[in-house]
């Protein structure tokens, strides 16, 4: 066999593509020479912070991973969890924020499409995509612009593939204006004996390569961008956006899925970031063996293409599996079928190394631990700020006046209803969506059998900044809250940390703090971890972006047909104030109206253990049937929350509730903001049998065209069309 490619990287090669000098010094300790041009590539990728996590690994630790219903945790394509009747539903979370803010279209939608690989990669069939989109103010063009193509291109690919986007969340903050954020949630169910694992395995065993030519998009694209802050000139990254084709992928989801069911595979994995690098290197690892890679057999879209440029393309729409020889000739034979590219490119090996071969000449020779398992992990230097980061709001609201408030609060971007954005998606496809968006707090889909699962994904970044812990705290809790009001109990959790340069202490203190939260409030409500991602460096030079612990839950219900609402159902139902509620101003949505600095701290009111249980207690009482809807109380507090069940359902109701909701303090009642708080409606008996956990407090009854609300001296009297106008016309007067 030929020697190795004697060509080397210039000296300063590795500082250009993210490597310490430190870094450098160790993998040239590791390999006992200096790396050349393609293991250079191939480490910058591997130990970059979106493929090593090298700045959050040890904290992940903290997470709790098990549970009685995790049949995949973290470290695989996607996590798992058993959902009864021989079925297992894998979901996962992902981050495109850095491609999305270079190039939005193609940003976001190859990030629908690398989450809808995680889940096929496992076995399962992708039945839904929800979606947590941030971006600055709506008054700026940027982000007016990063939105409209942010979510066509997630409609472009989920429509175009067959997988119906049921939910998610859009928030507009200034601190996101420069990097946006663009989190894609996906489902899909299997047979729970059928789930297949990435790791490689049998020694002699082929590596096929499936699916799209590959080319040079994408080439250090997602694991680079997302390792360093975007600037001024980041419209000159544009090249290191990946390109989709969700037609392409719907042939590559139908064969995987093909070859799974004939039991034609040893392992799969797709190719996402660090493409073919990544995705071999980790199979290696996870199976403890070698792989060998011609890059001559690989099919090119480009017919000029270097090693290294083969080895790191993140090409969209491709998967590796592993392959007994004798079965190779199915294989192809399969995607021959399906009209998929397959190549055999490699196969296992006993030696631990990751070789990469052109033809005879072997251009690249790693060791597997060295690429996968020895990149540094960093401890962090977290010091709590003693100054506010973030800049106040400007102040677009100057009245005191309750009826005026709830007006502006519901056509604020915010809160103000998603309908322009969700109209764009296909929420029914697949036949399965038993509540669609705006028709109640999470979403709801069918199993075969009757059963359903509810999912819903959430975070208030201004909340995580103004408390960090309890702000991560609210934002599992909220996800909880809103499987609660349909009666779904949890299985399991899945994340996206979206965080800035984690190297700044006060970012280190933000992500640690956080994290310590999130591990709290998930052993708190009974969801553990099962998968996830991190994306680190989200800021520019006007600093970083809100600290933002996206969190997506998935739940179980016992009949789909049960599933609660969020509107109001009946005249002369009553309605009640129940769960752990101790609303505050200081960090809400009108406060961010007032213009008002964001607080340094939020009140530990409920506690954690206090707001489980009533979510816990809410749950059940959704499921005894009694009651006609059930919502909860959150972005613009009580009052908001009347309004959209109202709204949800075209009923009017008359509130009087008093003083004692907010102490004496209406507009803190009215407006606040606070965990494990519910509005629910049904008979009075069904308000009567509830626990004394929910504390529930008669405050009502629906009926009518409007929404009249006495708390204390505080007077609201309006017509359901005045708050329709201001709440179905906010966004898109907003964004005009």
């Amino acid at each position: 066999m030929p020697a190795l490619s004697p060509e080397q990287s210039s000296p300063s090669a590795h500082r250009a593509l993210g490597l310490t000098d430190a870094e450098f010094a160790l993998i040239i300790e590791k390999m006992g020479r200096e790396p050349n041009v393609v293991e250079l590539a191939m480490f910058s990728l591997l130990w970059s912070e979106h493929c090593a996590y090298k700045h959050s690994k040890k904290l992940l630790g903290l997470l709790p991973t098990e549970g009685p219903k995790v049949l995949m945790g973290p470290g695989e394509n996607a996590g798992a969890v058993d959902i009864g009747g021989g079925l297992a539903l894998a979901f996962k979370v992902e981050s495109h924020n850095h491609p999305s803010a270079v190039e939005p279209f193609q940003g976001a939608a190859t990030g629908v499409g690398g989450i809808l690989r995680d889940i096929f990669a496992v076995g399962a069939r992708p039945i839904a995509i929800l979606d947590s989109l941030r971006f600055g103010e709506p008054t700026s063009p940027r982000s007016r612009y990063l939105l409209e193509r942010a979510v066509a291109g997630i409609g472009h690919y989920g429509n175009s593939i067959g997988v119906a986007t049921i939910g998610g969340e859009v928030y507009f903050e200034g601190p996101y204006e420069q990097n946006c954020l663009i989190n894609a949630m996906a489902l899909g169910i299997a047979d729970r004996d059928k789930l297949i694992r990435s790791a490689a395995a049998g020694v002699g065993n082929i590596v096929i390569l499936f699916g799209a030519l590959t080319g040079r998009d994408g080439i250090g694209g997602a694991s680079v961008l997302a390792s360093a802050e975007l600037d001024e000139a980041d419209q000159s990254k544009r090249p290191s956006v990946q390109i989709g084709d969700p037609f392409e992928e719907k042939k590559l989801l139908e064969c995987s899925l093909d070859l799974l069911d004939r039991e034609l595979l040893v392992a799969l994995q797709d190719l996402g970031a660090a493409g073919l690098t990544s995705s071999a290197s980790e199979m290696a690892s996870k199976g403890e063996v070698g792989i060998d890679i011609d890059v001559a057999r690989v099919p090119l879209r480009e017919a000029d293409m270097e090693p290294f440029e083969i080895m790191v393309s993140e090409s969209q729409e491709r998967m590796l599996c592993v392959v007994e020889p004798a079965r190779v000739d199915e294989v192809l034979a399969v995607c021959a079928h399906w009209e998929v590219n397959a190549t055999a490119i490699g196969e296992v090996t006993e030696r631990r190394f990751m070789r990469i071969l052109v033809g005879d000449v072997v251009v690249g020779d790693v060791a597997v631990e060295a690429l996968v398992d020895d990149c540094p992990l960093y401890d962090l230097s977290p010091q709590e700020p003693s100054h506010p980061i973030y800049p106040a709001p400007p102040r677009t609201l100057d009245s005191q006046d309750p009826q005026e408030i709830l007006v502006a609060l519901l056509a604020c971007a915010n809160i103000a209803s998603r309908r322009a954005i969700f109209e764009q998606y296909d929420c029914l496809v697949q036949s399965r969506t038993v509540r669609r968006p705006e028709q109640a707090d999470a979403a709801v889909l069918v199993l075969p059998g009757g059963s359903a699962i509810a999912v819903s994904i959430d975070c208030n970044g201004r909340r995580v900044a103004c408390d960090p812990y309890r702000g991560a705290i609210e934002a599992v809790l909220e996800c909880a809250a809103n499987l609660a009001c349909v009666g779904a109990q949890p299985l399991g959790l899945t994340n996206c940390l979206n965080f800035g340069n984690p190297e700044k202490p006060h970012i280190a203190w933000q992500l640690t703090r956080s994290i310590e939260g999130l591990a709290a409030a998930c052993a708190a409500v009974g969801a553990p971890v099962v998968g996830g991602n991190v994306s680190l460096y989200n800021e520019g030079n006007e600093g970083p972006i809100y600290p933002t612990p996206v969190v997506g839950i998935v739940g179980e219900l016992p009949s789909a047909g049960g599933a609660g609402r969020l509107g109001f159902a009946r005249e002369g139902d009553v309605i009640a104030l129940v769960g752990a509620f101790d609303p505050t101003l200081p960090g809400s949505e009108l406060a961010k109206l007032y213009g008002q600095e964001l607080p340094q701290g939020l009140p530990n009111s409920p506690t954690l253990e206090v707001a489980a249980a009533a979510i816990e207690a809410l749950r059940e009482a959704v499921r005894a049937g009694g009651l006609a809807s059930a919502h909860d109380i959150a972005e613009g507090g009580f009052g908001v929350a009347l309004a959209e069940c109202c709204l949800a359902s075209a009923i009017g109701a008359r509130i009087d509730c008093g003083p004692a909701v907010g102490d004496g303090d209406d507009l803190r009642a009215l407006f606040g903001e606070s965990a494990a708080g519910f509005i629910v409606s049904g008979p009075i008996a069904a308000i009567e049998a509830l626990p004394e956990v929910l504390a529930a407090r008669l405050c009502g009854e629906v009926g009518g065209d409007r929404l009249t609300i006495t708390v204390g001296a505080a007077q609201i009297d309006v017509a359901l069309g005045d708050l329709h106008a201001a709440w179905s016309q906010g966004l898109a007067s907003a964004t005009a």
